[in-house]
């Protein structure tokens, strides 16, 4: 079975209810070109290492240790995004 038969089946068990959403979703995905663009590129292979393994840690620590993380709706708020 294709992807796209695959799609169609699960689309048509869909109760009509949820319909919107997945239009929405596919609408955006096929207007947007920058979702086509992502969706088009390829899958980072670069290999994970010791250093950014180090900047997570780090990362990891200064939050533990109490550093101030701002919330994604702050930022939003303070840079006027919808």
């Amino acid at each position: 079975m294709t992807a796209r038969e695959k799609i169609h089946e699960l689309v048509d068990a869909l109760p009509e209810s949820e319909m919107e959403p997945v239009l929405d979703f596919v609408v955006s995905r096929s207007s947007d070109p920058l979702l086509r663009a992502l969706a088009a590129a390829p899958e980072d292979d670069e290999p994970w290492t010791e250093e950014d393994q180090a900047a997570l840690d780090d990362s990891r620590a200064e939050v533990a240790a109490g550093a101030r993380l701002i919330p994604l709706e702050e930022i939003k708020r303070r840079h006027d995004i919808a």
